[in-house]
């Protein structure tokens, strides 16, 4: 259920950027925030509206059913979410809501390479997220860790491609909208193939 909390916003942003007219001024939502819109790139702020409104809802009803808490994680995200969007609003420029994926990958990279030098017991991010599942030896576990950094950091790389690089970002909200998802998707199953000797019976 909570996993599935996360895609609400993006179905939202991608709905409302696909169907919205990029010269529509008039938009309800534009009217809602009091934003007189821009020249043509009204449909991605509307999106970014529906985006950061979404999100505020969702994490709101997330930070209930956690006991009043979210994940260090899904506070990054909400963050970035908000002032990468704000900033996009204020200044009707969609330059920064297509830098914030980009970036937030990369903390999220950083995050993962970073891991072993300021947790207390010097262990790897991903040793924490998949202790349960793996039985790895202390280097297995840093390649791994590795690989994710590696993942996250190929994957701010593409957002800054489609959003910027790409026939002009033409296809930046499909990315957006689920590249993210199905790249990391298709890196755990590849990660999972890869490691299945590894996996921990359950008589661990």
């Amino acid at each position: 259920m909570k996993a599935l909390l996360d895609f609400v916003p993006l179905i939202i942003f991608f709905y409302l950027y696909k169907t919205v007219d990029p010269k529509d001024t008039e938009h309800p939502l534009l009217q809602l925030i009091g934003s007189a819109g821009g020249v043509d790139n009204n449909n991605i702020l509307v999106a970014t509206t529906g985006l950061i409104l979404s999100m505020l809802v969702v994490y709101g009803a997330l930070f209930i059913m956690q006991k009043f808490r979210l994940d260090k994680q899904q506070w990054i995200v909400l963050f970035m979410t908000v002032i990468f969007g704000g900033i996009t609003l204020i200044l009707s420029d969609d330059f920064y809501i297509r830098l914030k994926a980009a970036l937030l990958n990369i903390v999220f990279a950083g995050a993962f390479l970073l891991s072993p030098y300021f947790s207390k017991d010097r262990s790897p991010l991903i040793k924490r997220l998949f202790a349960p599942i793996f039985n790895l030896g202390e280097v297995g576990w840093k390649r791994l860790n590795y690989a994710w950094a590696a993942m996250f950091a190929v994957m701010s790389g593409l957002h800054v491609f489609f959003a910027f690089l790409f026939m002009n970002g033409k296809y930046w909200g499909e990315f957006t909208a689920f590249g993210d998802m199905l790249v990391m998707f298709s890196f755990i199953i590849i990660q999972f193939i890869v490691l299945r000797k590894h996996f921990k019976s359950t008589e661990n």
